[in-house]
């Protein structure tokens, strides 16, 4: 069984994030979205509701597991079982990002791969970050989220 685990803060969870797990699913047979704690990252929204807002957009699949997790994705992977890191790439500078990481990850766990994924180009420029501040200022931030994600916010 291939298992890929696709980390992230998913501050929100994002189209672009939704994209680059079904893309993963046509390749790997579980992807474990896994919600990292980043220290250099202040979220916007608590874990639970992350966490929701990530089940709510693939309910009852079981190829589709969330989890959350501290410390390194490399050990977190090894510890796991886990044989793929997939990650998304939006741009040049999201590759070079990506390569560095996954040379040292490869040096640290060399039967651990990762995977790169393009997004689609409609997602190309939008990042979380641009969302948050979308949300911050009242801007309409409904086609760069799942519907799950857009009617939580629109209620609160």
């Amino acid at each position: 069984m291939k298992r890929a685990l696709f980390p992230g803060t998913f501050d929100p969870f994002t189209n672009g994030h939704l994209d680059i797990v079904e893309k993963g699913l046509d390749i790997f047979d579980e992807i474990i979205i896994a919600i990292g704690t980043n220290a250099l990252k202040k979220t916007m929204f608590d874990l639970e509701t992350r966490k929701k807002w990530i089940r709510d957009c693939f309910p009852n699949n079981p190829r589709v597991t969330i989890v959350d997790y501290q410390g390194l994705t490399i050990n977190y992977c090894a510890d796991n079982n886990i044989g793929f890191i997939l990650r998304g790439l939006r741009t040049s500078n999201d590759f070079e990002y990506e390569k560095q990481i996954a040379f040292v990850n490869s040096d640290l766990a060399p039967t651990i791969q990762s995977v790169f994924v393009l997004s689609g180009q409609k997602y190309g420029a939008v990042s979380s970050t641009v969302i948050r501040d979308l949300i911050r200022h009242h801007g309409d931030f409904s086609k760069y989220v799942p519907k799950a994600v857009t009617i939580d916010l629109e209620r609160s």
